[in-house]
């Protein structure tokens, strides 16, 4: 029984370039990436992952990851993976969107603590929705859901030295803006409501001027701001579905550049 260098090199690629991809994708998505997560922890979810899913892929070509062609080929696996990664990290951002506009308008914007997510201080209300999301994400299998998209990546995204198209690139970047007005979207009923109370202040205001405004209503905005998050919070899981269907779509839709 003979073992050729060249089968040497796609057994190796069998199970080294479905690693990177992986490994991209978990070390910007929100469940993995958070800072509870160790980077050993990662690197060991990753690797058991590609045991699992590598002997189910085809073979890729022959390629040494030591020379030019394999650090192309390395490249275009982090950059699928970080692609990937970031559709599915806009999901998330477009709900801690929504916690600033709802907490700005309920005066609680000043009251933030650490995202274990980003690392970067957000508003309390943006972790509640962070909190309620992550647990909705896995109560629909999101996390298994996450790793057959990237297995099924390896069908319509082939290894090689192709990179992603312009369109594709384009079409990831208006996602991107598509997290701000998803964010609007699940905020605006309780966003709306505040406004209304603020406008009815203001003419409370103009009919008692001796009238304490803000000792009198940061209490009441700050009620009706905890009431409107009670009476919305049900909204998330189909605001949510929405956009893990969009994401998955955006995904499968992704194409490689195959003109070279």
């Amino acid at each position: 029984m003979t073992f050729s260098y060249t089968e040497f090199l796609q057994l190796l690629g069998l199970y080294f370039w479905p690693f990177v991809r992986i490994g991209a994708m978990l070390s910007i998505l929100p469940l993995y990436s958070v800072s509870v997560v160790t980077p050993q922890t990662r690197i060991i979810l990753t690797l058991l992952i590609t045991l699992v899913v590598a002997p189910n892929l085809t073979l890729p070509p022959p390629v040494d990851p030591f020379t030019w062609m394999g650090v192309l080929y390395l490249v275009q696996q982090i950059l699928i993976g970080l692609v990937m990664g970031t559709v599915f990290l806009i999901v998330f951002q477009a709900f801690v969107m929504a916690g600033h506009l709802i907490a700005t308008a309920m005066g609680l914007a000043f009251a933030q603590m650490v995202d274990p997510a980003t690392g970067v201080n957000s508003p309390i209300v943006s972790q509640y929705f962070t909190i309620i999301v992550t647990l909705l994400f896995l109560a629909l299998n999101g996390h298994l859901l996450v790793i057959q998209v990237v297995v099924d990546s390896f069908e319509y995204l082939p290894i090689g030295t192709n990179f992603l198209t312009q369109q594709s690139l384009r079409e990831v970047v208006e996602f991107g803006g598509y997290m701000f007005s998803a964010g609007v979207l699940v905020a605006l009923p309780a966003v709306t409501a505040l406004l209304l109370i603020n406008v009815a202040f203001g003419v409370v205001t103009r009919a008692a001027p001796a009238l304490n405004i803000f000792a009198v209503g940061f209490p009441v905005t700050l009620l009706a701001g905890l009431v409107m998050l009670s009476l919305t919070t049900p909204l998330i899981l189909p605001h949510l579905q929405e956009m893990i269907h969009r994401s998955l779509d955006l995904i499968s839709g992704l194409q490689l550049n195959t003109g070279n």
